[in-house]
């Protein structure tokens, strides 16, 4: 709601002093000689609140948003994770095309909504309609720029994010091998053209590890581990535990080895290649190995459809869950940050849940 108030100048002019004050916006203030000046600057101030346009209005009509990415890029992105500095700069290079030329001022949710809108429609370079979950990591490292500049920089006094919806994610997809599929998809895998396939599954499977956490394994620490923000890590079969220096959320973790895992590694350790240090080198000592295809022909031989190498950590979880494995240890084995992502598991430990009770009640309240 705006406040004028009627002033008496020093040299005795008259001024008009504008207040408008909206609930969850910051107080603005303005004086004027005119009181048509004033009451046009009240109303126009009021309705661009209401509207989201109303920002800090000397830094937000001095930066561009070209300016924020190009600060948030020199500033900001080398202190992240290696996988996010290889991912985040194109993103935002490509809100830079689409509002770069827009003063802050000028930013509001419905012209980052349009933008919003426009990356759904995307088609991507595999001929698919972009993923709710690609859009939303989009409006994720644009909204955390504009924080920086709000909290920081003092470019912005609010972020017109915040009214800004992310597109609904699906429900995690949960496809685990049944007993039946896990034996039959093993015999598939240890008859393969490919020496490396079955070691590299029955890994997945003993660990949960992810395809680029498995074939980023090497014997020994390199001497120039990749730079490019692909997961890595180090096999210790002495100790019986693979060491991932380098993962998809940057963490470092550390998975003991056992069961048939640690026997095919020991196999494969008696026939490892000479010129490289990779578990899984492909023809280029220096790459891993494509298992695509002899991982395809073995999903067919085996009869298994609607699988995917990942699934084999779903399976992993799954299996666990199903063991009476915590969600605090599932998520552990995983290299889960938080328990959102275990939820999907929890409905397979009912029955461990189910004999938790019946032992306590049995204890309390005798058999």
């Amino acid at each position: 709601m705006a406040t004028i108030e009627k002033r008496t100048t020093d040299d005795g002019g008259t001024a008009y002093r504008v207040k408008v004050r909206l609930k969850g916006h910051p107080p603005q203030n303005a004086t004027f000689t005119r009181l048509t000046d004033a009451r046009k600057w009240a109303q126009s101030t009021e309705a661009a609140m209401r509207e989201g346009r109303h920002f800090k209005t000397a830094e937000a009509k001095r930066h561009t948003v070209a300016d924020l990415i190009d600060r948030y890029l020199r500033d900001v992105m080398p202190a992240k994770g290696a996988k996010d500095r290889l991912m985040q700069p194109a993103q935002l290079e490509r809100w830079r095309a689409e509002l770069g030329h827009r003063l802050l001022s000028d930013l509001t949710p419905a012209t980052i909504v349009e933008v919003r809108d426009k990356l759904a429609r995307d088609v991507t370079v595999r001929g698919a309609v972009r993923s709710p979950g690609s859009v939303s990591r989009f409006l994720s490292v644009f909204s955390h720029a504009i924080t920086v500049a709000v909290n920081e920089w003092g470019w912005l006094e609010d972020s017109p994010m915040r009214k800004v919806g992310k597109p609904k994610l699906p429900g995690g997809r949960v496809r685990f091998l049944s007993d039946e599929e896990r034996e039959v998809l093993l015999i598939a895998c240890r008859g393969s053209v490919s020496g490396f396939l079955y070691p590299a599954v029955a890994l997945a499977l003993a660990t949960g590890m992810r395809r680029g956490e498995v074939l980023g394994l090497y014997w020994r620490e390199p001497k120039n581990p990749p730079g490019d923000g692909s997961a890595w890590g180090v096999v210790s079969l002495e100790q019986a535990r693979v060491i991932l220096h380098q993962t998809k959320n940057g963490d470092r973790r550390t998975i003991p080895l056992a069961g048939p895992a640690v026997a095919a590694l020991r196999e494969l350790a008696k026939v490892r290649r000479l010129d490289t240090d990779l578990v899984f080198p492909g023809h280029d000592p220096a790459t891993p190995v494509d298992l695509r295809t002899p991982w395809e022909t073995a999903l067919k031989r085996a009869g298994i459809e609607n699988f995917r190498f990942h699934d084999l950590r779903h399976t992993t979880a799954s299996y666990l869950a199903m063991n009476g494995a915590t969600s605090g240890e599932i998520a552990a084995v995983l290299g889960h940050k938080t328990l959102a992502m275990v939820k999907r598991y929890a409905h397979l430990s009912d029955s461990h849940v189910a004999g938790v009770l019946e032992r306590m009640n049995s204890k309390v309240f005798g058999k």
